[in-house]
């Protein structure tokens, strides 16, 4: 680019730092396709900047294929001028899958490590928010995995009266904050753990989530001042169609 300006590389250099312009760099971005994106959105984040009264707000879902990676030497950990370190292979000793619900308002986290995540695991995970909530009005944030979706889990939910399913847009499990939360427990406690187990790492999975509700805090879900929640629903809205049509353009040339 120097060159072609016939500038010098510190001027560009410069340039880029004063803009936050970073060529080098690349991301990756999806957007949701949903006919129902605006009314989804609105009725998500409504919940979330204004629950219903006498009731549970509760972002449920699960993380699955949880690897319990064990290192072929002790991890070095970290000293003086130098970051920690852990050797580049490992051995695998199968996986788990962790089942949540967070509830924003106090940031209380109800748990389960399963083998598995079929429809029946998530069944007897809604088992147990029944009783750890018993006789409460709980509003259930979740995507549109197939699991959630099952003649069976449908027929429990209709069963049950105080449950009531929120589904977000497809494509848009951003607005479930329970997926804020699944990054935390991966930066803090799964990414750089050592497991000698898939019992050590679920031993270790509800050791954290023991310690996080100890010092549990609210999630707030946080918004322009300006704009109400429809608006914020239109505005995704308006930028996926707008990335439609440069797209079409493009392919057009």
């Amino acid at each position: 680019m120097a060159r072609h300006l016939k500038i010098g590389n510190a001027t560009v250099s410069r340039v880029w730092r004063e803009y936050g312009v970073q060529p080098w760099r690349a991301g990756t971005f999806k957007y949701s396709t949903d006919p129902e994106l605006v009314a989804k959105v609105t009725d998500v984040v409504g919940l979330y900047l204004a629950p219903p009264e006498n009731a549970i707000v509760l972002r449920a879902d699960e993380k699955s294929q949880i690897q319990a990676l064990d290192r072929t030497a002790p991890m070095l950990p970290m000293q003086p001028g130098q970051i920690e370190r852990r050797t580049h292979d490992y051995k695998r000793h199968g996986t788990s899958t962790l089942f949540a619900a967070l509830d924003i308002a106090t940031g209380q986290v109800t748990a389960a490590v399963k083998p598995r995540h079929r429809h029946q695991e998530f069944l007897a995970f809604l088992r147990q928010l029944d009783r750890t909530y018993p006789g409460e009005e709980l509003h259930l944030v979740m995507d549109n995995y197939a699991t959630h979706k099952t003649p069976d889990v449908k027929a429990w939910l209709a069963a049950h009266e105080n449950f009531h399913v929120h589904f977000t847009p497809i494509s848009a499990s951003w607005l479930n904050l329970v997926e804020v939360w699944f990054g935390i427990i991966d930066h803090q406690a799964i990414r750089r753990g050592v497991f000698t187990s898939v019992k050590d790492l679920n031993a270790k999975i509800r050791a954290f989530i023991n310690g996080w509700n100890n010092r549990k805090h609210p999630f707030v879900w946080t918004k322009t001042d300006d704009g109400s929640v429809e608006e914020a629903g239109a505005t995704v809205v308006r930028e996926a169609a707008e990335f439609a049509s440069s797209r079409a353009a493009v392919e057009e040339r």
